[in-house]
C-alpha cells in the first residue's frame, strides 16, 4: 500500500463528498451526506499503515485497491 499523508486523506475524503465538520486535538472529523464519520490524524509525515488502512475503510474503500 502507498503511503497516506494527512494532505492524500483529506483530497481523497473531499473527492468522495465527505466535509470537515469538527476537530478534536489535532484530529480531524469528516463527515459524508450518510452521516458515516471518518477520523484523520493530523500530524507530519505519514499516517501509520494500520491507521491508514482503517480511514480507507471507513471512507468505504478497499486498501487492497488503494494505488
Amino acid at each position: 500500500m502507498k503511503p497516506l499523508t494527512f494532505k492524500d486523506a483529506d483530497r481523497l475524503l473531499r473527492e468522495r463528498g465527505f466535509r470537515h465538520t469538527g476537530t478534536s486535538g489535532s484530529h480531524y472529523i469528516y463527515r459524508d451526506a450518510a452521516s458515516r464519520r471518518v477520523v484523520v490524524p493530523r500530524h507530519s509525515g505519514n499516517i501509520p499503515t494500520g491507521t491508514a488502512r482503517a480511514i480507507l475503510r471507513d471512507m468505504g474503500i478497499d486498501p487492497a485497491t488503494y494505488r
